[in-house]
């Protein structure tokens, strides 16, 4: 047991274990930061080279990444770039380790997108007060979804409105799942958080096989998300969203539901009745020429636009393009 006084009672404030990317090819340091928290508190991922970690970062990222500038393979900036270059994962706090006289360095502080630093040499107080300290920042100010760490709803709220204010022309996509409460009442919960984990991994993928765009992907909460996009590729990135979501969700249920292509569970009146395999349905709102206002206007949009999706069994999307018809429900490659 631990007492108040015991360093490794730092990060008890957290309301779960803590994730760290760690890139150093220092092995001191890495036994050094395993040492400060124990396992439940703070997991610690660690990578000797930049490029092995990249794969990691982007398919499950960290509550915090902390880079050495001296790596074998690759700049430790470069590295912080490529995460940060990527919207989704805007939000990951980066610590970047200097050597002796690193602030005597030509670091462009304002371009790095660095969070905070340490300076060799390292000294176990000072590494523990930084990690906390930044992770503490880090909660404080972002509203990320504890369990996709995707941006929550103050987010998404403030980046469409900033969008609406610039007059920018964007698509804004809503996108929920039909079925999963049934899922979730005959699984569990544990099995649906994977279903939903699932969704957003899905959904991120996909917007990155968009490289160059503007792009935006928010969770609002339990099976509900949006993603924004160019007016140009959003119904492509649609297509492809519902062409892999339907085909990796059949795999979350059992041998049995799967074959029989439904599950049998209990509805919101206590009923036992039958219910399909998950779909995902998404409504999409745009912006053209400065036509939102409120961000407001493009939920109502959008809410509406959900139902009429939700009268197709299947996955599909809804496309409003505010010309005063709404366009049909579209299966997209699976429909």
């Amino acid at each position: 047991m631990t007492t108040d006084t015991d360093p490794r009672a730092v990060g008890r404030g957290f309301s779960r274990r803590q994730v760290v990317t760690l890139l150093t090819p220092d092995a001191a340091f890495a036994e050094l930061m395993r040492g400060l928290w124990p396992d439940a508190e703070m997991e610690i991922a660690h990578f000797s080279r930049g490029r092995g970690a990249i794969e990691r970062l982007f398919n499950d990222p960290p509550d915090l990444l902390v880079v050495d500038s001296d790596l074998p393979d690759m700049p430790g900036l470069d590295v912080v770039a490529l995460v940060k270059s990527e919207n989704v994962y805007r939000q990951v706090p980066v610590i970047y380790v200097l050597g002796q006289g690193g602030l005597d360095s030509d670091l462009d502080w304002l371009a790095s997108e660095i969070d905070d630093f340490l300076i060799r040499p390292l000294t176990p107080p000072e590494v523990r007060a930084r990690v906390f300290l930044t992770l503490a920042r880090a909660s404080r100010s972002f509203d990320a979804n504890p369990l996709t760490r995707l941006p929550g709803n103050t987010s998404i709220i403030h980046r469409i409105q900033e969008l609406i204010d610039r007059r920018e022309d964007f698509a804004l996509a809503y996108a929920d799942l039909d079925h999963f409460k049934s899922f979730n009442d005959k699984y569990g919960f544990s099995r649906g958080d994977e279903v939903l984990m699932m969704t957003a991994r899905v959904i991120v993928n996909t917007i990155r096989g968009f490289p160059g765009i503007k792009s935006f992907v928010g969770h609002v909460g339990g099976d509900d998300y949006v993603f924004i996009m160019p007016p140009g590729v959003v119904e492509a990135a649609c297509k492809r969203l519902v062409a892999t979501f339907d085909g990796i969700v059949p795999s979350f249920y059992d041998p049995e539901d799967r074959e029989r292509g439904y599950i049998q569970s209990t509805d919101r009146e206590g009923n036992m009745r039958t219910f399909p395999l998950m779909a995902i349905s998404i409504a999409v709102v745009f912006n053209l020429d400065g036509r939102l206002t409120h961000y407001g206007e493009a939920s109502q949009t959008a809410m509406t636009l959900k139902k009429k999706a939700k009268e197709n069994p299947k996955s599909c999307y809804v496309l409003d393009k505010r010309r005063g018809e709404k366009a049909p429900p579209k299966p997209g490659a699976n429909g």
